[in-house]
């Protein structure tokens, strides 16, 4: 028998998030506002858009001042808003080409979400907002309850599954809104300002959370204007007027997130 050796190299995995000049424009004519516009395209003069990979096991830290085009970077990402022109594929999907119902769906199934304000429903207990996008998708009641359970066991929660929100302290309700962003194992955890909210002590456990996920694997992107939030992510992006100015890598894509690196050197 004759053995063939296949000398292919493997195909390389396909980014997370890919976006191809990307515009988001507001109002028109003269009053246009350009949220994200990228460097000017030397042919036309105008914005040329902005151009992203972010792959698999990255976390990357999105930063910039009020008016810098992050949050309006951060909707699109999320599949909250369309922008005006360009591309955005989500773990290979071209989002462009969807309907509201199918963007509703991707949101569910490929995103988890996390704030700066929790977004937890009062009188509602930790198992139940964890059940919540399960319940959306369709998920059998036996089984979502068994996904949410080790949802809050991974982030520390198992023993407060019954409380609700005003029974929690800040820092465990944005560890329940981690949960219920990771019990649909999206490719991508999108954390906008997520320790905004919280004192010293609850910001290091949520980070300390944040890149643990990261070093098991998680697409994280995090958007925040503290540079003490932005040394925990892999590489970070900075966006002034609507472009990236600059992005640097702060460790490898496949290796753990710096504090965690950092942790092992000293042990």
């Amino acid at each position: 028998m004759r053995h063939v050796i296949d000398n292919r190299v493997p195909a390389h995995p396909v980014p997370v998030i890919r976006i191809r000049r990307l515009t988001k424009s507001y109002g028109h004519g003269d009053a246009t506002v350009h949220a994200l516009r990228g460097p000017d395209d030397p042919e036309t003069g105008g914005p040329a858009g902005v151009g992203l990979d972010i792959e698999q096991g990255d976390y990357v830290a999105v930063m910039g001042s009020s008016g810098s085009g992050k949050s309006t970077l951060m909707n699109i990402l999320g599949c909250l808003d369309v922008p005006t022109s360009g591309r955005y594929l989500l773990d290979g999907i071209d989002v462009g080409h969807l309907d509201e119902q199918q963007l509703s769906l991707v949101r569910n199934r490929k995103i988890g979400f996390v704030f700066q304000s929790f977004n937890l429903i009062p009188r509602t207990t930790a198992l139940a907002q964890v059940e919540l996008p399960l319940a959306y998708a369709g998920v059998r009641t036996a089984e979502r309850r068994r996904r949410a359970m080790a949802a809050l066991s991974l982030v520390g929660l198992a023993e407060r599954a019954g409380h609700k929100p005003n029974e929690l302290s800040g820092g465990q309700q944005q560890r329940v809104a981690v949960a219920r962003a990771l019990v649909t194992a999206p490719a991508l955890l999108l954390a906008d300002e997520p320790t905004g909210n919280l004192d010293s002590r609850s910001t290091e456990e949520v980070l300390a959370l944040i890149d643990g996920l990261n070093a098991t694997g998680r697409t994280v992107v995090l958007i925040t204007h503290e540079d003490e939030v932005a040394r925990h992510a892999k590489r970070v992006l900075r966006l002034v007027d609507g472009q990236i100015v600059d992005d640097v890598r702060q460790a490898p894509v496949d290796g753990p997130p710096p504090f965690l690196y950092e942790a092992e050197v000293r042990a």
